[in-house]
């Protein structure tokens, strides 16, 4: 029957298919993109601080000039030219000792952790992440039937002791943990920073509980003041897996990304990679290979640098002046995210028809943990919207809040939503060891 929702394919599907359900973020992609609607929900770069007619010309020259390699058939791995220059790209960050046979060109950064997911997760193994992640992340350890435990954050990144809890949790049900996935710098979504003393101690006690690192650093080069800590990478050569992309740094829209592994891996990586999409798209590698020898592209970083942090000046002055008391909030240094965490008693999921019909969007902080906590939470995105824009989305928040918190006091107390749980700051630092999910 036209227009049914029945789906006769259920009894079909794979096991790994029947837990699978839409992100958060997904899910309001068709509302935050209207035009009235002020989305502070996105993590879209700002494409248009680009120079567009001149990567427009860029790419007419690629299609017209090396059409015939190109347009066609690439390797599984990714071109020798675009891995090396990749390598170039990580030694600016100060990963100094990547060779290119070590890289492994993917279909942005999310095939990076897909193929990472792919060759270490059967069903049932656990992850360690912190608390909140990245929501595409969960998506793909949703898909390999893992199952993600949270470790607490707190305004300097991952707590270590909380790090050692989980592994010990884990050991403890006689079971040892996969890896760790991490995002140490400018986290998403919580936007904040690894120190610089917690990144060595996260490497000592994951090379003595023998786990891996899967390091995902896809904003480090978005620093507003002053360079980004040295990645996990470029302080440890084995047991890490670097994943990175140029979707924040170029153009998401060519979906261009690699993952830089310990050399006994690469291989796998690679029949992988080619089981999964054959090759990565031959005219993207070499747009991006175009862009970085051709383009003033670290000129382009700098520019998006500063387009950003008026930008995230801008979102935290609003916030200032315009949100309720109780109402608390990361102030990242790179990045494209703040984490905000509401007065007591509200609910970010709740809440959020209401702001839709107000006309402003965020992401709930329940898109960001595995077992949907985080309803005290949202994460605000401010690359995308100029600096008004963000102000005025801000103050309609402001109002829906506003409103929540007035129902409360006339209503009373209605109780939490089931799964609410509070997170202060980035996460519940404070909470007697990690927060498992």
């Amino acid at each position: 029957m036209t227009g049914t929702t029945q789906d006769d394919y259920t009894d079909r599907y794979a096991r790994r298919v029947r837990g699978m359900t839409t992100s958060e973020i997904r899910a309001l992609f068709s509302v935050a993109s209207r035009p009235e609607v002020v989305s502070l929900a996105g993590g879209s770069p700002y494409i248009a601080a680009l120079p567009l007619d001149a990567v427009g010309e860029m790419l007419g020259d690629l299609a017209s000039q090396q059409g015939a390699t190109s347009l066609q058939y690439g390797i599984g791995q990714g071109t020798i030219e675009l891995r090396e220059q990749i390598c170039e790209v990580m030694s600016l960050s100060g990963i100094t000792n990547a060779s290119p046979d070590d890289v492994v060109v993917t279909v942005g950064g999310q095939q990076a952790l897909d193929l990472l997911a792919r060759l270490f997760l059967d069903p049932g193994d656990v992850v360690l992440a912190e608390g909140p992640t990245y929501v595409g992340a969960l998506g793909v350890f949703q898909a390999a039937q893992a199952q993600v435990r949270h470790v607490a954050m707190d305004d300097e990144g991952l707590l270590p002791a909380a790090l050692e809890e989980a592994i010990r949790a884990t050991a403890r049900e006689g079971r040892r943990a996969k890896f760790l996935y991490t995002i140490p710098t400018f986290q998403n979504p919580a936007g904040v920073t690894l120190s610089e003393a917690r990144r060595e101690q996260i490497l000592d006690i994951c090379e003595r509980a023998g786990l891996l690192v899967v390091e995902d650093d896809p904003y480090g080069m978005l620093s507003f003041e002053g360079d980004a800590p040295l990645p996990l990478r470029a302080r440890r050569r084995e047991g890490v897996f670097y994943c990175s992309t140029f979707s924040k740094t170029f153009a998401p829209g060519l979906r261009v990304g690699w993952v830089l592994a310990p050399h006994a891996v690469r291989e796998k990586l690679v029949m992988m990679s080619e089981a999964n999409v054959l090759c990565p798209s031959a005219f993207a590698q070499g747009a991006v290979t175009r862009y970085l020898t051709t383009m003033p592209w670290q000129e382009q970083i700098k520019v998006y640098r500063e387009i950003y942090r008026e930008r995230r000046d801008a979102l935290l002055s609003a916030l200032e002046d315009l949100m309720p008391a109780g109402t608390t909030w990361t102030r990242p240094t790179g990045g494209l995210f703040v984490w905000a965490t509401l007065p007591e008693g509200l609910d970010s999921k709740a809440m959020m028809p209401r702001a839709i019909a107000a006309r402003v969007a965020y992401v709930p902080g329940t898109g960001f943990y595995a077992d949907g906590t985080g309803r005290g939470n949202m994460r605000l995105n401010f690359s995308f919207s100029a600096p008004e824009r963000l102000r005025e989305g801000v103050r309609r928040l402001s109002g829906v809040m506003q409103q929540e918190l007035a129902m409360r006091a006339v209503f009373g107390e209605a109780g939490l939503q089931p799964g609410h749980q509070r997170r202060r700051g980035p996460a519940a630092a404070d909470a007697p060891g990690p927060d498992l999910a």
